[in-house]
């Protein structure tokens, strides 16, 4: 693998309350690409898009919002508010360029 490649996530693990909102910041070091998808994996099933970040502009699904930038050296930010049990997931955030997966992971416990 192409070490030049990198995708960071962080935080790695949140514990939250019902009701409360988590942050998950994305970033990534692909020179010249600028797409960021965000994908929620519910109780280890496949992997729900909850939205994506091309340049500046977020595409969210409904119940996130996604803010920042995608390009390399920038940030993306998965917000999701008013947690609820369903919220309780692992969140990849991912960088596909020319069909090179790049992924990092974050769980949300305790909701």
């Amino acid at each position: 693998s192409n070490n030049n490649y990198q995708v960071h996530q962080s935080p790695a693990t949140l514990y939250k309350n019902q009701g409360e909102s988590a942050k998950i910041e994305c970033s990534h070091s692909i020179s010249g690409y600028n797409v960021i998808l965000w994908y929620k994996q519910s109780n280890y099933r496949e992997l729900v898009l909850s939205g994506y970040m091309i340049a500046t502009s977020g595409n969210p699904e409904a119940g996130f919002k996604i803010e920042g930038d995608a390009s390399a050296g920038g940030t993306s930010t998965l917000t999701i508010n008013q947690l609820t049990p369903n919220s309780s997931a692992v969140y990849y955030c991912a960088a596909n360029p020319c069909g090179l997966t790049r992924h990092s992971t974050s769980v949300i416990y305790g909701v």
